[in-house]
Order: structure tokens, then C-alpha cells, then sequence
């Protein structure tokens, strides 16, 4: 007797074949009907960690990578301060190069301060974490900005065999011996001029402490100096000497060229800006990290680098209408005690962030030529340094017609990193003018500023090593 189905109609049997032919029809119709499983759309990833030397890093890469990552190096942070892991200059950058396919890395450095005896080891280790967590790059290229521009170029120079190319911007590529005489350079021409009998040293500091109480000595004392005709054009000569343009602010007007009153007040604050910090507090710690001081102005005419500055009118019209002697004070100059280095810190800043201009990659430079903290002159160091090495086919030049401190727009940026990137994809320099990179920034970002330059920088007159 065969039962019937649970559900069948009271005294109707269902038989096997039939009952095992509709369940299997069933099962058929659901798997015509049923939606197959979506398959989960590529997401950008943002990757963060800690390397061996404790130094983070962060690294974006877009769902559309387009094999290249763009290795950031980033500008100066004093000892102490806040160091966070940065992988390009800005927000809004950062979002443009990864729409268009850029992955993005970049370090903290295990330390803040004069680093690169730690940054450049630990930029490369962030390359080796990005080839482990994401993938070896068909294209790497490495940038920075400021303090990073020397970084990247020191990575170009030493390891070229893990970048295809370098783009440095507004960067000290004349290298961290001559950063720090330069810096050595203003503060002995106002403390010779404005301050001749002051207890007050420019260097071979004990402590940050003494550090910082002359820079306050020298400050109060170039203000008091801001007050008189005198004062003015002293301040003016010593701004000169550090090649300070008058154009230095985004935030203010540009002063007329023969306007050299208006001239003078606005390379007032970036002078005092340089006393403040950089020629003093952070000299202090590079000179910890090298053991000794690494400046020297021994046997340097102060009369020829004036006559080699762009603001020279400009001093002798601030002098003349003063009635004072130009002349007298560069005798002052030259008859003031003078500062000689320690060679072993000569000797370890050279060996950290000395850059010889030796390039087997490509390398794009870019500056602001209203730059009071790294002045534009720097370009032509490196320029005289790889024309000397050979390798001056390899590096472009590019200039910004713009006040301030890396103070580049997202197109700006963006039209250096596609310049540098054609050079390395088709092994020749695309069109590196004006006009070509600011169409280049245009179609990038078509809503931020453009504003490449034709620009020829005057002269470096600082030497780079001890005679």
C-alpha cells in the first residue's frame, strides 16, 4: 500500500516517479530565478603601520592603480613636534593624484628635527611595506617638498636603483652644509652691525636654552633697529646676504621694484622669521646630531655676495638715503672676528644631506621665487652641481610666479608629477615651459592657479664644502 502525500487530497496517491519529477522541476525554476551573489566592487584601500625604526607610515592605493606609487618625503617638523605619517603635500592633492590612478606613501621619519640620517632609510623600508602589503609598483617615483625635497633628492642620488625618477619642490637642494652656513651668513651680518658688543653666539650652542635666549637677544635687537633709517637698511643688507626677496608673503601685495622702503618692511618678519627658529633653536639640534658646529664664514667676502644678490639696488638705495656708508659696514664685515666649523660635523653633514648633483634618473625641481626659507638661488647650486657631475641633461627646472614657502596649488603639483612622469615613461623630457606646465596644471585642476614662470635665478655665492 502505497501512503499518501502529506497535503494530497484525502484518497489520491501520488506516485515516486512523479513526486521525485516535480521537486526536481521546483529546484530548477529557483535556480533560473534565483540572483547570483554580486560580486563586491574594488575599493581604494588605506593602509597605516609602524615600521622597524618607529617611524608610521600611511599609504593610499585607488581601485583603479595604475602601477605607479608616488613616494612622499615630507618638509621639516622642529624636535618635539607633532610627527605624522604624510603621503603628499596636501588634502586636496592627495584626492586629485589618487582619481587619476596615483597610489601614494610616505613616512613620518623615526625623528622629528634634522632627520634625514633617519628619513631616507625609513622612506625606502616604506617602499619595501608597500611592495609587501600591496605589490611590486611598475613605476616608482619619489617627491617631496622643503626639508623632503633634500630627502628625495638624496634617495635619487644614493639608491637610484629603487626610483625611476625625483621631482623636489621648494627643497634644499644645496644641500645641508650650505643651508646652515647661509643661515649662519644673516645672523652675523645683524649681529656684527646691530649688535657688535652683545654677549651673543651664532653657533656651537650647549643647549637649546642658550639657543633660544640669542635668538631673542638678536630679535629684540633687530626690532629696535626696524625704527630708524639706519636700522632699515642694515636689515635690508643682512636680508641680502640670505637672498630674502622682498616678495615674500602671499598675504600681502608685491612692492613696486623701485619702491625699496616698502621692500625692506616686507623682508622685515621673514628675517625675524629666520632669527626665530631656524638660525638658532633648530642649528642647535642639527649641531647635536653632528657634533659640533657644521658653519663656517671664514675667508667669505660679504662685499662679493652682496654684489651677487638680487636685492643689491635695493640695499645701495636704502644706504644712500640713510647717509651711511656701505662700504664702512662691509669693512665691519670684514673685520669681525669670524666663525670657523667643526670639521668631523662638517664632515657628517656632508655625508647625511650633502647632494653632489649626480643623477642617474630624471629629476624635476620646482620653486616659488617669492621664497624668504629656501630661496630660489638654491636652484642654481644644484644646477652648477649637476652640470659639474654630467648629469645636467637629466635635470628640469621649473619656477612659480608666487609669494611664500611651497605655496604650490593642487595643479601646480599635479602638472610636476605628469611632467616627470612622461620624462619616465617615454625616456625623453615632454615640453618643461611655462606655458606647457601651466596648461598641464589647467587640465588637471581646472579651478585652482596656474602660474609657472619663465625664471632664470641669480647666482648661489655660498660654498657648499670648506676650502
Amino acid at each position: 500500500m502505497t501512503p499518501t502525500s502529506p497535503g494530497a487530497p484525502a484518497g489520491r496517491r501520488t506516485r515516486p516517479r512523479a513526486r521525485h519529477a516535480a521537486v526536481a522541476a521546483a529546484a530548477t525554476l529557483l535556480a533560473l530565478t534565483a540572483t547570483p551573489p554580486a560580486t563586491a566592487a574594488p575599493e581604494d584601500r588605506h593602509l597605516t603601520g609602524t615600521l622597524d625604526s618607529g617611524a608610521s607610515y600611511v599609504i593610499d592605493v585607488p581601485a583603479a592603480w595604475n602601477g605607479t606609487v608616488l613616494l612622499f618625503s615630507h618638509g621639516y617638523r622642529p624636535a618635539g613636534s607633532e610627527n605624522p605619517a604624510e603621503n603628499a603635500p596636501d588634502a586636496d592633492t592627495r584626492a586629485l593624484l589618487m582619481a587619476e590612478g596615483y597610489a601614494l606613501a610616505g613616512s613620518s621619519y623615526a625623528s622629528t628635527g634634522w632627520a634625514a640620517e633617519q628619513a631616507v632609510p625609513d622612506q625606502l623600508h616604506t617602499l619595501d611595506t608597500f611592495t609587501r602589503r600591496v605589490g611590486r609598483a611598475r613605476t616608482t617615483l619619489a617627491w617631496g617638498e622643503s626639508y623632503g625635497g633634500l630627502v628625495t633628492t638624496a634617495i635619487a642620488e644614493r639608491h637610484p636603483g629603487r626610483v625611476d625618477g625625483s621631482l623636489s619642490m621648494c627643497g634644499l637642494v644645496h644641500g645641508g652644509v650650505a643651508n646652515w652656513n647661509s643661515t649662519l651668513d644673516a645672523t652675523f651680518a645683524l649681529k656684527t652691525l646691530l649688535a657688535p658688543s652683545a654677549d651673543l653666539p651664532l653657533a656651537d650652542f650647549t643647549d637649546q636654552r642658550q639657543a633660544a635666549d640669542a635668538a631673542q637677544q638678536l630679535a629684540g635687537a633687530t626690532a629696535q633697529a626696524q625704527g630708524t633709517a639706519t636700522g632699515r637698511a642694515r636689515i635690508a643688507l643682512a636680508a641680502a646676504l640670505h637672498n630674502i626677496p622682498a616678495w615674500n608673503d602671499p598675504g600681502q601685495p608685491r612692492p613696486d621694484p623701485d619702491d625699496h622702503v616698502a621692500q625692506e618692511r616686507a623682508q622685515y618678519p621673514a628675517v625675524q622669521g629666520l632669527v626665530a627658529a631656524p638660525a638658532f633653536v633648530w642649528r642647535q639640534e642639527a649641531e647635536t646630531r653632528a657634533g659640533g658646529s657644521m658653519s663656517w664664514n671664514t675667508g667669505v667676502d660679504y662685499g662679493r655676495m652682496l654684489r651677487q644678490s638680487a636685492n643689491y639696488r635695493q640695499v645701495k638705495a636704502l644706504y644712500k638715503a640713510a647717509g651711511l656708508s656701505l662700504g664702512g659696514d662691509l669693512r665691519s664685515l670684514g673685520q669681525a672676528p669670524r666663525l670657523s666649523a667643526d670639521r668631523e660635523a662638517v664632515a657628517y653633514m656632508d655625508r647625511t644631506t650633502g647632494l653632489t648633483g649626480r643623477l642617474t634618473r630624471p629629476q624635476l625641481n620646482t620653486h616659488t621665487i617669492g621664497d624668504a626659507l629656501v630661496p630660489v638661488q638654491t636652484e642654481d647650486a644644484y644646477r652648477r652641481a649637476a652640470t659639474r657631475s654630467g648629469s645636467a641633461h637629466l635635470l628640469r627646472q621649473a619656477y612659480v610666479n608666487h609669494a611664500g614657502h611651497c605655496t604650490f596649488s593642487t595643479g601646480e603639483f599635479a602638472a610636476a608629477v605628469h611632467t616627470l612622469h612622461d620624462r619616465v615613461r617615454t625616456g625623453h623630457w615632454p615640453d618643461t615651459s611655462a606655458e606647457a606646465l601651466n596648461s598641464a596644471a589647467k587640465e588637471a585642476s581646472p579651478t585652482t592657479p596656474a602660474r609657472y614662470a619663465r625664471y632664470q635665478p641669480g647666482p648661489y655665492p655660498r660654498p657648499h664644502r670648506p676650502g
